[in-house]
């Protein structure tokens, strides 16, 4: 595949599907206010609400299908916030036309599906890069960056453990909805039995693509603080509730014990943090609350011997909103010919690890 870099002098051409909550929350506002980005084409199902958000956001065209974004030779790149199963389906096309995609996680919901998209890329020379946002919070990457000095020097021992705590509550934990644009219009169909596993049950479908969705992110995490190579992971152990969200996961990620803790609870916000212990010391990262902007992570760092202290650096850029920082790097690498901090190919490890847990949890 030959990498096509955009003009760098111009700001990069972007159409997108969808403009339901995510959109509208996220991705929308934040490519509309970066300076690098021209939204012109918006691709929605629902004629009113589609109408009702490009005349709020000044997108020129819209569009009833992301086939008709492929057909748009004025539109570099799309970013696509569909269901679970039909983003992938939907990133497909458009890679396989050429078009550069920014999509939201998770890339597919299962290993064939992703196979398929990855093999679009590769065929149309369309670049891929899936928004894990946690990659471009700063405490995240101040605590990969600790880790990764840590591990150099030795200085604090041998690494340990790392624990990260993901208990799921009220997902939108409060934030104010009411500049969302809605209609009355039903819902797209969100069909999914056909791009589930072969080997999975339907009655666990719904549980699979629960799980998936959330705990991509915190397995992702794990990999990225500790810069775990792809051909070194394995499953240890899975012990789930019937719920199949609740419980234990164990790795070992490149050597390194990793434990995900996950649960459905009814608490009234979100409780997710990451700890890496060494002999000599630990680095605590709390995450912000889901879609609190900007996030204000907080950083702990412990450190043991003869003179131990506590210390909280402020990450930076201080004020800066993981959800921004995503996009931003997704203009600049398509105007630069870098590669994505979170490509496609590399999501492709996450799809088969939760395969894997699935399989583990169901006894299959």
């Amino acid at each position: 595949m030959t990498m096509r870099t955009l003009d760098p002098d111009r700001p990069v051409r972007l159409g997108y599907v969808g403009c339901g909550f995510i959109a509208q929350h996220i991705h929308l506002p934040n490519f509309s206010g970066l300076r690098d980005c021209q939204l012109v084409a918006l691709a929605e199902l629902r004629p009113e609400l589609g109408r009702k958000v490009a005349e709020h956001y000044s997108i020129p065209t819209l569009v009833s299908s992301h086939q008709e974004l492929i057909d748009n030779p004025d539109i570099d790149a799309v970013a696509v916030s569909a269901d679970y199963v039909v983003q992938g389906e939907i990133a497909a096309d458009l890679l396989a036309a050429g078009k550069h995609v920014f999509m939201e996680k998770p890339m597919a919901v299962s290993m064939k599906q992703a196979q398929v998209i990855l093999a679009a890329a590769e065929r149309g020379g369309g670049r891929l890069m899936i928004c894990y946002m946690k990659r471009y919070d700063p405490g995240n990457i101040l605590t990969r960056d600790t880790v990764r000095k840590w591990r150099q020097s030795g200085e604090k021992g041998r690494l340990l453990y790392l624990r990260n705590h993901g208990f799921t509550g009220n997902w939108t934990a409060g934030r104010d909805t009411s500049s969302i644009i809605s209609t009355t219009e039903p819902m797209p169909p969100k069909p999914r039995d056909h791009a589930a596993p072969d080997w999975l049950p339907a009655e666990a479908i719904s549980s699979y693509i629960g799980y998936l969705q959330q705990y991509t992110h915190n397995i992702n995490l794990a990999r990225f603080v500790l810069d775990a190579s792809a051909d070194k992971l394995k499953v240890k152990t899975v012990d789930l509730d019937s719920d199949g969200m609740t419980g234990v996961v164990i790795f070992d990620m490149d050597g390194t014990r990793v434990v995900v803790e996950s649960a459905q609870t009814k608490f009234h916000g979100w409780d997710e943090h990451t700890q890496i212990y060494f002999e000599r010391g630990w680095v605590h990262a709390y995450s912000p609350v889901l879609f609190a902007n900007p996030g204000q992570p907080k950083v702990e760092i412990y450190e043991g011997g003869d003179n131990p202290s506590y210390s909280y650096p402020i990450p930076t850029p201080i004020a800066a909103w993981h959800f921004r920082e995503e996009a931003q790097h997704f203009l600049d690498a398509l105007r630069s010919g870098e590669p994505f901090h979170s490509p496609g190919t590399d999501a492709l490890t996450d799809v088969t690890l939760l395969e894997t847990i699935y399989r583990k949890h169901l006894g299959l």
